[in-house]
């Protein structure tokens, strides 16, 4: 078996849990500024991961459908608490292109 060179301990809160990770993989929050045209108002984001992903959702950064399991982000302006009406579902990939694109759907 191979050999840790780390305290896994360190890793653990004091009730045994582990500690909250801040990535969006453990489902924390990231602000990031937004996109093209929106570039100075910042944006919560979360990472959806596929087996968590169970609707289709139109991405707006290339208007194609994002289908249930596969994995996304979800972008809402980061000055509101991001209720459905505010949450937009992207594509990982053209969330990431976003500064040197425009929307391609109507952000309304």
């Amino acid at each position: 078996m191979p050999r840790r060179n780390h305290d896994r301990k360190a890793n653990r809160k004091t009730n045994g849990s582990r500690e909250s990770r801040p990535d969006s993989l453990m489902g924390g929050a990231r602000i990031e500024s937004g996109p093209s045209g929106w570039s100075d108002e910042e944006f919560t984001t979360r990472t959806v991961p596929g087996n968590r992903a169970t609707k289709t959702y139109r991405c707006p950064g290339c208007d194609h459908e994002i289908r249930p399991g596969v994995s996304h982000v979800v972008a809402w302006p980061a000055a509101e608490l991001g209720g459905p009406d505010n949450r937009r579902h992207w594509h990982s990939g053209c969330w990431s292109g976003r500064a040197t694109r425009g929307l391609t759907r109507r952000w309304s």
